[in-house]
């Protein structure tokens, strides 16, 4: 009998923060580390946001339990805001408040699935999505996705990957850790085609406000109304206002599921933090301001970024449509000998990267898509340019 249960000893880590971790570990110890490994704004929280904490802490109404599916004016606050923003309309009771975007998507996937059902996951995909799936008896069916075609999923393809224990698609758009942005014509295709099979579709919309050179987020039960009954929408403030360490996510669910799903949260979590619930009001009533002020500095980054990578030698990379990530192809590297180590894979090629110029990257295999690598451009300018420079002027030697 093993000490570990077999479900748990079986996950994974999560890579991304395993990157971020091993890049601040070396930063602390002198190192001139520059990280692309995290998945969150440099920006500080708006200030207007952390006095609300603030005038929070010392309402002692926030100092016992309130309700586990979150605050009742939170709950209001994310419907008006979900109609604000998707024009989706939904009523409080369908939002289930949760501890940040993991936990929305970690309750939603025990919501739905049954030991056997298989999870539709396109490649890349964000490194938390297999996890869940496994650790309640699913099973994984990735779809492949590449440079060529944008990183975007066709209908022939997830129709191909079909099967009869097919119940649940993860779709996501904008894209971590790829970029893309489905129009709303391909949106529109695969809610038809999942509507048509009976498919849930598990949708994170967490990005949905950074979206560059006229791409538009599109909400799939908005463009596919008859998608509302079979659609659970994931999302949260981490990335729109520079709240990842807040830990504040939220799910949008038919009424029957969110109820579902909120008396597995009374089990598990009870409420979200109060105060953090009250920074996240705040935030989601507010207006959009500082959100276009961030978005500004990502599109410069952006654009930046691409221009860097793409002129590597041996790289390739597509100019990012949404989200704060490049997501380069490092096929023409691969096989090549530098400074004396053959170079076999981006994962041994990130570790050879970081022990040699001290830059850190997310390497493809973590996101089910070797070759790759993820970039995150939510960094500074400066640190940016030097960042990539010295991967530059490490792939330029033989």
């Amino acid at each position: 009998m093993g000490r570990i249960s077999v479900s748990v000893g079986s996950i994974a880590p999560s890579a991304t923060m395993a990157v971020d971790g091993k890049a601040k570990a070396l930063k602390a110890k002198g190192e001139p580390v520059i990280g692309f490994g995290a998945g969150e704004p440099d920006f500080p929280t708006p200030e207007y946001i952390v006095e609300a904490a603030v005038a929070a802490c010392r309402d002692p109404k926030n100092h016992i339990y309130t309700p586990a599916t979150g605050l009742p004016e939170l709950r209001e606050a994310i419907a008006v805001k979900t109609m604000r923003d998707s024009g989706l309309e939904v009523s409080p009771d369908q939002v289930v408040v949760t501890v940040g975007g993991k936990h929305a998507v970690y309750n939603s996937l025990v919501g739905l699935l049954d030991p056997g059902d298989e999870v539709l996951i396109p490649t890349p995909y964000w490194t938390t999505y297999p996890e869940p799936v496994r650790l309640v008896g699913g099973v994984p069916v990735y779809v492949e996705t590449d440079i060529v075609s944008g990183f975007k999923a066709t209908v022939e393809q997830l129709e191909a990957a079909r099967t009869p224990k097919t119940k649940v698609l993860i779709f996501v758009s904008p894209s971590n850790p790829s970029g893309a942005v489905y129009s709303k014509a391909q949106i529109e295709a695969i809610g038809r085609w999942a509507a048509e099979h009976d498919i849930w579709v598990l949708t994170d919309e967490i990005y949905e406000h950074l979206v560059y050179d006229g791409h538009e987020f599109h909400s799939m039960p908005v463009v596919v109304p008859e998608m509302a009954d079979r659609c659970i929408i994931v999302n949260g403030v981490a990335k729109t206002y520079a709240m990842t360490g807040w830990r504040v996510g939220w799910i949008i669910a038919p009424p029957d599921m969110a109820k579902a799903l909120g008396n597995l949260q009374s089990h598990q979590t009870s409420n979200v933090p109060n105060v953090s619930q009250r920074a996240a009001l705040a935030a989601v009533a507010g207006d959009l301001n500082a959100v276009e002020m961030m978005r500004a500095a990502f599109d410069r980054r952006r654009k930046a970024m691409h221009q860097l990578l793409d002129g590597m030698l041996g790289v390739e990379c597509r100019l990012s449509e949404g989200a704060f990530y490049a997501f380069p192809s490092f096929e023409g590297v691969i096989g090549r000998t530098i400074r004396g180590t053959k170079i076999s894979s981006t994962l041994q090629l990130a570790d050879f990267v970081l022990d040699e110029v001290k830059v850190a990257f997310v390497p493809g295999e973590a996101f089910g898509s070797p070759g790759y690598a993820r970039f995150s451009f939510a960094l500074g300018d400066d640190d940016l340019g030097e960042g990539l420079t010295r991967i530059a002027d490490l792939l330029a030697e033989s």
